[in-house]
């Protein structure tokens, strides 16, 4: 595997997540500093923890069907890359998917 083809895509992640991180914040500065109200800017920041907490369980759902994915991928003993192989990744990620949204839902 060539590895020096993932240092350039690494460097590109990182900048571009580095100026969200610089835009988000003056943004925030921007809000306070312009004589924001407070009920203003204590929505701004539940909305955004919520967007967070919401963001972890939509992964950590994802992630487990995932898991359960590639356990029946190996419980089956499948070895190659196949339409099938491929079609169970697929169909775990996108019922990961389904279960985060309506835990969403219900959170929400």
């Amino acid at each position: 595997m060539a590895f020096e083809i993932l240092i350039p895509i690494t460097l590109f992640i990182c900048i571009t997540y580095a100026i969200k991180v610089v835009v988000d914040a003056r943004t925030r500065a921007k809000l306070i500093t312009g004589n924001g109200s407070e009920e203003l800017i204590r929505t701004m920041v539940q909305a955004e923890a919520l967007q967070r907490r919401h963001a972890s369980l939509r992964w950590g759902i994802l992630l487990l069907a995932l898991g359960i994915g590639f356990g029946m991928i190996e419980g089956f003993g499948w070895r190659d890359v196949t339409p099938g192989v491929v079609a169970v990744l697929l169909g775990v990620t996108g019922a990961g998917n389904l279960l985060a949204y309506v835990a969403s839902r219900k959170l929400g």
